[in-house]
């Protein structure tokens, strides 16, 4: 019998009917800016807030998978915890997590081959209400074809274990690794921008010691994916950087949201 992960935050992040869902996205994908000379991306690191307030920042690392469509066939996606806390990474037994736009099926296989490391382990309750994986999830569904994901929520877990999982599923060109992570939280509209200028500076440098959960609540995928490339060259890009002042909220107390691309050398 087929299980499936039902959407916990359609409706509140981002709207239930699929038709707003599709227009929301369009829209935000329409105003975004593409750079052409960036090289296409391995790895996008991109926020999970409320898609009023983040959805336009992560359109614009998004919108580097329009002509990767067809070429992409599975996601990994690294998201906190912000209900349940865990040690080590967590995978959830379901065959499928489901959206507004529709059933996206988990990449088994994959999942079997990291339940053999040490800190990976199923855990429901940890996908149960968890909102930084699911935001990503209709981004997706609007820009790439037919494509399984391996949905991990990230707890108490070391830069090492989060890189190895990033090396064990790394793959070709057919695998992309999303990251999702806010920035800061909770400053007023100057003190934030400073604070995400300096974490955003500390990404491209790949300061994994510079990256902690006051500065990124994704804090632990980050680190991660900063110790997996700090053995292996990518290129690093920041592709956006602002904070709810900027999109749809007040400018007194702000969170901020960046979009980063990392890429393998041509």
């Amino acid at each position: 019998m087929e299980t499936i992960r039902p959407p916990a935050v359609a409706g509140l992040f981002y709207p239930a009917r699929p038709d707003e869902l599709n227009n929301l996205i369009e829209q935000d994908l329409k105003q975004a800016t593409l750079n052409s000379e960036l090289p296409d991306p391995k790895v996008l690191i991109v926020p999970h807030a409320g898609y009023i307030y983040s959805g336009p920042i992560a359109a614009n690392a998004y919108i580097y998978l329009q002509k990767l469509r067809h070429r992409i066939q599975r996601v990994i996606i690294i998201g906190p915890s912000h209900r349940v806390g865990f040690n080590g990474v967590a995978l959830s037994d379901a065959d499928f997590f489901d959206t507004p736009l529709g059933r996206i099926p988990i990449d088994k296989t994959a999942q079997k081959t990291l339940s053999e490391i040490m800190g990976v382990h199923i855990l429901n309750e940890a996908h149960a209400a968890e909102h930084s994986l699911e935001v990503q999830l209709p981004f997706l569904q609007r820009l790439l074809d037919e494509f399984t994901i391996v949905p991990i929520v990230a707890g108490n877990a070391s830069p090492d274990l989060v890189s190895e999982v990033i090396e064990t599923l790394w793959g070709g060109s057919e695998t992309l690794i999303v990251i999702s992570s806010d920035l800061s939280h909770y400053h007023d509209y100057q003190t934030a921008q400073q604070l995400d200028t300096q974490t955003s500076q500390a990404i491209i440098n790949l300061d994994v010691n510079a990256i902690h959960s006051h500065n990124a609540c994704g804090c632990v995928g980050i680190r991660g994916l900063l110790d997996f490339a700090q053995h292996h060259p990518l290129n690093r890009a920041i592709v956006d950087l602002r904070n709810s002042g900027d999109t749809a909220g007040s400018k007194d107390s702000v969170v901020g949201y960046g979009a980063y691309l990392f890429s393998e050398p041509t």
